[in-house]
């Protein structure tokens, strides 16, 4: 399919490259390491900027009227995220720093409170770090034992027998919604039936997800939704961690301090409601309304349309890259976002990401903080070129070409 006729279909991809300042001051920049971070629009840069400029203040404390602007502002954007991701109850949003604090309050306040010798925690071979290393360490702590689902060679979860896996024993399960190596789409509906039917509780990482699918949490039925702002065009240091309410009420707090308090005494404490319960101390506020921002413009374009128009990238991409002499491509599940990670035969990872980036092409080279991944594939790392709504079909032929010529180098 022409890049016209994509245009005509879904949207233009160069008029929206117009909301983004990074390519008005980096004309010949070709960003394709989505998966790690997105560019911002105008508008959430905007919206940050007017924050500070107008009523920077500390929220649900002060009763004055910028306070309470903030305040309001800071609420909202609760709202904009309990729509976002069809929570239907916003005391399920709780705001942290990312999706790896939203794992990691996780795993020490319901895993501290719950897990114990004998129990499992069952994870895959799949997961980025930030969703093994927390429970590697509650499970140190309490004595439960760390399990895990294997992957297959085309990069999806081998879920043949789930009887193997989910067990009586087994207390939550944490899966990745969308792999950041191979961009492999996991049937987490399918999952959280293996997981209830046991009696166990099931955690998503949905920091890949989120930003390109439509997510819906009632329907996906998941306990616990954890994702990060600045990898959907939001600001750096906000993110969501959705619980079913039950379970966040009879969670201990994660972290002690102002605001998530009831009272205090010198003999003890009581608890705020949820979820401020979870939100100790002066949050991130300008980030956390830069991100109701990002949601607003991520709803003007439509996700069906992000979804679409991605897969039309993908599609192509896989085309073009497929044609270059001495290439391994690694995931080809059939449910797949916009990720391709690739090596160059003989060519290490870094020297072909570094021989890119000078004509001005951005990918990742790495281990993309999946070495469990790294070591199935039995490579050291791989490069990875992932894409977003202002990519293009011309970038595409960019990254082709400069593939191309790196081969050339090297021979």
């Amino acid at each position: 399919m022409s890049e016209n006729v994509i245009q005509q279909k879904l949207f233009d991809a160069k008029k929206i490259k117009e909301d983004f300042p990074i390519f008005r001051n980096n004309p010949d920049l070709v960003f394709l390491d989505n998966a790690s971070t997105t560019q911002k629009p105008q508008s959430v840069i905007d919206t940050l900027s007017h924050y500070y400029e107008n009523y920077n203040s500390n929220i649900h404390r002060g009763i004055y009227q910028i306070a309470e602007k903030a305040t309001a502002a800071y609420e909202k954007s609760r709202d904009k995220v309990t729509k976002f991701i069809g929570a239907g109850d916003r005391r399920s949003i709780v705001f942290t720093k990312g999706t790896t604090e939203s794992i990691n309050l996780v795993a020490n306040s319901w895993g501290g409170q719950n897990l114990k010798p004998g129990d499992e925690v069952l994870i895959t071979e799949m997961e980025h770090h930030s969703n093994i290393i927390p429970w590697q360490l509650i499970c140190e702590r309490t004595g439960a034992d760390l399990k895990y689902i294997p992957i297959n060679e085309d990069g999806t979860l081998d879920l043949s027998n789930p009887d193997k896996y989910f067990k009586n024993k087994t207390k939550i399960v944490c899966v990745i919604h969308q792999s950041n190596v191979f961009g492999t789409v996991n049937p987490i509906t399918e999952i959280v039936k293996y997981a209830h039917e046991v009696g166990a509780l099931v955690l998503v990482d949905g920091a890949q997800s989120t930003p390109h699918h439509r997510v819906n949490v009632t329907e996906l039925n998941c306990d616990f939704f954890a994702f990060s702002g600045h990898k959907m065009m939001g600001p750096t240091g906000v993110g969501v961690l959705y619980t079913k309410p039950e379970i966040l009420e009879a969670m201990n707090p994660f972290l002690g301090g102002g605001e998530m308090i009831r009272k205090v005494t010198l003999e003890g404490s009581t608890w705020n409601d949820i979820p401020w319960k979870f939100e100790a101390g002066t949050p991130n506020i300008a980030q956390v309304i830069g991100f109701g921002s990002a949601i607003d413009y991520i709803n003007k374009i439509g996700r069906d349309t992000i979804t679409d128009y991605e897969n039309e990238l993908l599609k192509y991409a896989q085309e073009k890259l497929q044609t270059i002499p001495g290439i391994n491509i690694y995931g080809t599940a059939k449910d797949k976002g916009a990720v391709i990670s690739f090596n160059l035969e003989n060519i290490h990872p870094h020297d072909v990401a570094h021989i890119l980036d000078t004509y001005g092409i951005a990918i990742r080279a790495g281990h993309h903080c999946a070495q469990p991944i790294m070591k199935k594939l039995n490579v050291a790392a791989t490069n990875r070129a992932s894409f977003y709504i202002y990519n293009t079909l011309a970038e595409i032929d960019q990254l082709a070409e400069g593939l191309r010529k790196t081969v050339e180098l090297f021979n």
